[in-house]
């Protein structure tokens, strides 16, 4: 099964950013879904985006790269790469966490090593598997859930509620940690409270007042929510595009 990741730049330098772009070309597996030029705006774009990981300048407008960590909070963290011209924040980046730290200008072959270390980790964060399962409370006992029988997951505070083909199943885990197991096997997220499977997915829809909602197989609506519009609509269409 071939994965993709989610990438995210932020760097005030239009040139940097560009930069990034052209040494990941040579990788397909990681997807660009955005670019920031702050902190603030890379603070909003982590929350809405939810890449895997994140190119991040140290120094930017607003406040730096440093405080984008201590603001997202360390167990809410992509991966993080450092992209900078000084090497004097080394220490201080690796104490906040960080994967890596480039400097400017990043030669190819030291781009490709810190790639190669991100491919596994993700691989290891996100075992593959042709038929991945869930294994769930029920009536009497216990169930197996596929992955591909999903339609969508809800939180219920301490709980989620797994959706499939009419029946719902509650699992004692945050939905942060379930996205965390579903990611790369076609899902994404709708709303702060809900993840899709997009192979469920029949039709996206507006009402009156601008709200999306997408219709799922077995009758659910679920809504979008406008700052994970951009996002959902891209993971649909990239579904589609793979079809």
């Amino acid at each position: 099964m071939s994965r993709e990741w989610r990438v995210l730049i932020a760097d005030d330098e239009p040139a940097a950013r560009r930069g990034v772009r052209q040494l990941l070309a040579a990788f397909p597996a990681f997807v660009v879904v955005g670019e920031c030029r702050d902190g603030a705006e890379t603070l909003a774009s982590i929350a809405a985006l939810e890449p895997d990981v994140v190119f991040l300048d140290i120094q930017m407008p607003g406040f730096d790269g440093f405080e984008v960590i201590r603001r997202r909070g360390s167990e809410r963290l992509p991966a993080i790469v450092f992209l900078t011209a000084y090497d004097q924040f080394a220490l201080r980046a690796f104490d906040a966490e960080a994967f890596d730290y480039l400097l400017k200008p990043v030669s190819a072959q030291r781009f490709g090593a810190t790639i190669a270390r991100l491919t596994r980790r993700l691989r290891a964060e996100t075992p593959p598997s042709d038929d991945p399962v869930l294994v769930v409370k029920a009536p009497r006992g216990a169930a197996v859930v596929p992955f591909r029988a999903i339609e969508w997951i809800a939180a219920e505070d301490k709980y989620v509620r797994i959706w499939t083909d009419g029946r719902s199943y509650l699992l004692r885990e945050s939905l942060q940690d379930i996205e965390r197991r579903v990611r790369g096997h076609g899902f994404a997220r709708a709303h702060r409270r809900a993840i899709v499977r997009l192979e469920a997915a029949r039709a996206v829809s507006a009402t009156a007042d601008g709200r999306l909602f997408v219709s799922l197989a077995g009758g659910a609506r679920v809504p979008i929510s406008r700052r994970r519009r951009a996002a959902f609509m891209a993971a649909v269409r990239r579904r589609g595009q793979s079809r």
